[in-house]
This record gives structure tokens, C-alpha cells and sequence, in this order.
């Protein structure tokens, strides 16, 4: 699908592999409706850009929350007096943490903002393109999503849930001509992932992450996936029997 005279929906578009996708937008005639919290970072690096020809509208929302969800959707519709082509749902969050803080606060955050962030913005999305017979949701999971790895529990399970939640809309939603698009990102430097004690293999900036997404959507591709080595350890490791993943996993220092 092209971009050129869409109606274009960003969540998570203040930093990291948002902020690359929306700077590329922005340079692309079509409506860009940029969606964070922080939305004085999208203020910041947008006044720094030069030769901007979308037109963007900035809101601030935390996709956790319905009722911010909600009062987002009234603000396009009542501002841009348009429907969305393509929502491009990135909002995700990630934090390590030791046993010891297991607890479910923990999950409920990162639950919050990357599955429900998704479900929400579906739900309100849903019923105009279910009206037109058109659009495309792209929902961002991980590689992440294959397997449970020791100090990410919830962040992995967020991401198998994210993964399974889009897999089911793209079949349902074929016959309606809505495309749905599951972007699964290895290591992506970005400051989410600047937080990690661990080497990333593979490790990616944020610029190049965001080409391969865009040009995926373009290509209206059903999964994208990348860097191509971790893709093949992500399936491989998932198709491990338990027992051998476990054997593996156990003998791995995890800091």
C-alpha cells in the first residue's frame, strides 16, 4: 500500500523506531497522525526536520488506557474529518526484572500498553474500515514471541499474545479487504533497549529498522521479520521440544 495521499495512524512515535518512521513519513504527502505521551519529543525532533509535506496532527495519549484511546479517536474524527488508511500500532514497553519482583504490577504494564494498546486502538478503528471494505493494521510483536526467556516472562508473553491477536484479524479480516501486518523486530537500539545488561546480537539503529518496516508495508507484506539470523534462531527455538529448550535455556547466565 502506498503512503502518498493516506491517512496515516503512529502510536509509540516520540522515540526510537516511532520517531524513524514518522521522520520518513513526514517527508511524504499524506495526513500523519502522530500518537505518544510525551509528545513535547515529537515537538522537538519535528522542528528539526526540514521540507516536511505531511500534514501532522500530534496527540497525546497513553494507549493503555481505553478512555485515552477513546478521546483520541473523537479528536481525528472531529480534526482531520477523515477516516484512517493505515494504523501502525508500535507502542511497546520492555523492563527486565529479577524474580524477586515478580509481581503483577509488572505484567499489567507491559500487558497494558503492548496487547491492550493493540485491542484498543483496534476497537476503534475497526468499524470504519469494516464500513469501507479497506485499510491495514500493523501491529508491532517481537521475536521475542517464540519462547518465555528468564527475567522478560511478561514482556515475551505480551509479545506471543500481540502475535496471536493480529494472526487471527488477518484471517478474519481478509474478506473484508483489510490487511493486517505483524512487525517482528530483533534487537532495535533504541532507548528501550539501551536499558539491557546483555550483549544484543545483531543489534540495529532505529533508522534501518524503520526502512524495512516501511518498505514491508508498501509491499504489504503478512509478517515482517528481521535481521534474518535472529528470524531463524527465533523459529528455531521455538520449535524446540521443551525439554531441549529448557536443558539450553538453564545453562545460559541471564544478567
Amino acid at each position: 500500500m502506498e503512503f502518498k495521499n493516506k491517512t496515516i495512524l503512529l502510536t509509540g512515535a516520540s522515540t526510537g523506531i516511532g520517531k524513524e518512521i514518522a521522520k520518513k513519513l513526514a517527508m511524504i504527502d499524506c495526513k500523519l497522525i502522530l500518537i505518544a505521551r510525551r509528545t513535547n519529543l515529537i515537538e522537538e525532533y519535528l522542528s528539526e526536520l526540514n521540507n516536511i509535506r505531511a500534514e501532522i496532527e500530534v496527540l497525546q495519549c497513553g494507549v493503555s488506557k481505553k478512555e485515552d484511546v477513546e478521546e483520541s479517536m473523537i479528536k481525528i474524527k472531529s480534526k482531520i474529518k477523515n477516516y484512517v488508511d493505515i494504523a501502525i500500532l508500535n507502542a511497546g514497553i520492555s523492563y527486565r526484572t529479577d524474580i524477586t519482583e515478580f509481581n503483577s504490577k509488572h505484567a499489567e504494564e507491559i500487558f497494558g500498553v503492548n496487547v491492550m494498546g493493540i485491542i484498543y486502538w483496534v476497537e476503534q478503528l475497526l468499524p470504519d474500515m469494516l464500513n469501507r471494505k479497506d485499510g491495514m493494521i500493523v501491529g508491532v510483536s517481537s521475536l521475542a514471541d517464540s519462547r518465555g526467556h528468564a527475567k522478560s516472562e511478561f514482556y515475551c508473553a505480551s509479545k506471543a499474545a500481540a502475535t496471536k491477536i493480529l494472526e487471527g484479524l488477518r484471517v478474519e479480516l481478509h474478506p473484508y479487504n483489510i490487511r493486517v501486518v505483524t512487525v517482528k523486530p530483533g534487537f532495535v537500539k533504541t532507548p528501550m533497549t539501551s536499558k539491557n545488561k546483555f550483549k544484543m546480537p545483531f543489534l540495529m539503529k532505529p533508522e534501518k529498522a524503520a526502512d524495512i518496516i516501511l518498505e514491508g508495508i508498501e509491499r504489504e507484506k503478512s509478517i515482517i521479520a528481521f535481521p534474518i539470523p535472529l528470524v531463524f534462531a527465533s523459529w528455531l527455538g521455538g520449535i524446540l521440544p521443551s525439554r531441549v529448550y529448557e536443558f539450553l535455556a538453564k545453562r545460559v547466565k541471564v544478567n
